[in-house]
């Protein structure tokens, strides 16, 4: 929908949104009203360079073309219907993705914070049902991210964020560790521990890369202790990091993988992937969605992921990532620039990251910041060096302009 053909003016549509709607995002003054590759466009037609992706969403390139496509010609066959028929967008999907990462089974959820929940709620009943009623704590990572629903967030290791507090106690049974410590989660191990669930990256922890004697010690502490791995890769999976999923790249394979975002580019998905002996504690009446493996999002789910794949986004990914990373460094008062793939993120030595998100918004440029030093970039995957050095000068021009008003205050 164009505003031109609502008869609104932009301030009245935004006084709208203000009205109706409850506001718990900082929204970027204009309104996205068409997008196309790497770039968003507002009602007046002026384009932004977006290194924001629709937080790690648009992967093959905003609006891409065959995703387009396949969306389309799906909506002129079914649209919706119950999970009992077969559907063909479910069954090529489900074979393309197991096959490609090398899992057995898959559920369809429609968002990561669902998918999580899927893999929280399987685990849990796995070690129940094979070891008994008290077999069912998770240990998760400190400043990690799983989700705001109430498992997810019981799940997130940050108790002192706006994330938990208000919310009443949270669901028992999470333990939390600190991140690329190996000895600190084997210190939190107990009779009781039936999993270990983290991020390959910590995206909204900071853009934090898990270390690779981290992941092959947590894969050794599951297999000797009889516990299951569990890898959010919402953000991480398909092609961010420099492989179709992260885990592929350190060389570690979960006994559960769940995903969303990218897979979808630009549908709401999200999916479980397990090891058939684990996604067996899942059988009738144990869990369900009624949108989950929607025929329209799995066929754009199937022209994203093939997309990734066929157009060797993840090794783009790699290499352009390395570059932008190199290139961030060079920026004054940057600290460390950090990151795996298109994962990336820069921190600074003093409290600027919001001001050069909303400095940079103002050049014409998206991206987000985490906190007061972070500022972290998710760009689709088709991003070039080109793209970079334009983001990155006009993030320098932002930091200037950052680094004064700080003087000045």
């Amino acid at each position: 929908m164009k505003l031109k053909d609502t008869g609104l003016t932009a301030k009245e549509l935004k006084d709208m949104v203000k009205k109706y709607m409850v506001e718990t995002y900082p929204r970027y003054d204009f309104i996205a009203e068409r997008a196309e590759g790497m770039y968003l466009y507002d009602e007046k037609g002026e384009a932004y360079l977006d290194f924001y992706g629709g937080v790690a969403v648009n992967s093959p390139g905003n609006r891409n073309p065959k995703v387009v496509a396949a969306v389309k010609d799906q909506m002129d066959d079914i649209m919706h219907t119950f999970n009992y028929p077969y559907t063909v967008p479910q069954a090529l999907l489900s074979k393309k993705i197991c096959d490609t990462i090398g899992m057995d089974k898959i559920f369809y959820q429609n968002s990561g914070t669902e998918a999580n929940e899927c893999m929280i709620k399987m685990a849990r009943k796995y070690g129940i049902d094979n070891y008994g009623p008290d077999r069912y704590e998770i240990i998760t990572a400190k400043e990690g991210f799983h989700g705001r629903t109430f498992g997810s967030m019981s799940a997130t290791g940050q108790p002192d964020s706006a994330i938990h507090k208000g919310f009443g106690p949270m669901v028992p049974g999470f333990v939390y560790a600190e991140y690329n410590n190996l000895e600190d989660f084997v210190s939190k191990v107990t009779k009781n521990t039936i999993a270990i669930m983290i991020e390959p990256v910590q995206g909204e922890g900071g853009v934090h890369p898990a270390t690779q004697e981290f992941m092959e010690g947590l894969r050794k502490l599951c297999d000797d202790n009889d516990m299951l791995l569990l890898l959010d890769e919402v953000q991480t999976g398909w092609g961010r990091t420099g492989a179709p999923m992260a885990y592929m790249g350190y060389g570690v394979k979960p006994d559960a993988v769940s995903m969303a975002k990218a897979m979808g580019g630009g549908m709401p998905i999200g999916a479980c992937c397990a090891r058939k002996e684990v996604a067996a504690a899942l059988g009738a009446g144990t869990h369900g969605s009624t949108y989950g493996g929607h025929p329209v999002a799995c066929a754009a789910a199937l022209a994203s992921v093939s997309e990734i794949l066929d157009n060797h986004l993840s090794e783009n990914a790699k290499e352009v990532g390395a570059y932008f990373v190199e290139k961030l460094a060079k920026l004054p008062h940057v600290v460390e620039a950090r990151g795996r793939g298109l994962l990336v993120g820069c921190e600074y030595d003093i409290p600027i990251a919001m001001d050069v998100k909303w400095n940079t918004f103002k050049r014409h440029a998206l991206i987000t910041a985490i906190g007061d030093n972070i500022n972290r970039m998710i760009p689709p995957l088709t991003a070039t060096k080109e793209d970079v050095d334009q983001v990155v000068e006009i993030m320098k021009a932002a930091i200037e302009e950052a680094v004064k008003k700080a003087q000045a205050a």
